[in-house]
């Protein structure tokens, strides 16, 4: 789908100098002299390169639309994990490094979104939280309960976070997957 240059806005996947682009910031820019441009930042789908573009109203884009597709996490297969096609039942095998620092969080029988370009896998979507539980954690410094104070703790999954001084090993958070954050302790 062609659209002109300004009218790019920030989560617009385009294709430019072959390959594919996510608009980060967009900043509609009226000089005294010339005309009006749209100076965007673009980051790269395949490799996580940036770029500052400028684009012109004349100037026309590809717009990409990515198909999403739910998939389950089946297991760890080494260096890549194993995905399940909830339609098809298709599997795929994708590298740990290709899902980045969250593949930490990936549990048997997660539900994830993957986004595919022409069949091929560009990115993946994990759950914004996770259930964990404790694997071990310092015992509480006296005094310590009195200030929003945190302490460390190493999860089940290898993550080490901060948590509140009253969280004990053994016990299940929920935790932030974009950050390895502490969000509250588990009801379930």
């Amino acid at each position: 789908m062609k659209m002109n240059g300004n009218e790019i806005k920030p989560g617009n996947i385009i294709l430019h100098q072959d390959s594919l682009w996510v608009a980060v910031k967009c900043n509609a820019v009226k000089p005294g002299k010339g005309g009006a441009f749209n100076q965007v930042e673009l980051k790269n789908l395949m490799d996580g390169r940036k770029l500052n573009e400028r684009f012109r109203a004349a100037e026309t884009v590809e717009r990409v639309r990515l198909d999403q597709k739910a998939h389950t996490y089946l297991y760890d297969d080494g260096d890549s994990a194993v995905f399940m096609n909830s339609e098809n039942y298709e599997q795929i095998n994708l590298q740990k490094e290709f899902i980045g620092d969250r593949a930490v969080y990936l549990t048997d029988g997660m539900e994830v979104s993957l986004e595919f370009y022409e069949d091929k896998p560009i990115s993946v979507s994990l759950p914004d939280q996770v259930i964990l539980e404790v694997a071990e954690t310092e015992p509480v410094v006296k005094g310590q309960t009195s200030a929003n104070s945190f302490k460390p703790a190493t999860l089940t999954n290898g993550v080490r976070t901060a948590v509140p001084p009253f969280v004990d090993a053994g016990e299940r958070l929920v935790i932030n997957t974009e950050d390895g954050s502490y969000v509250t302790r588990s009801t379930d």
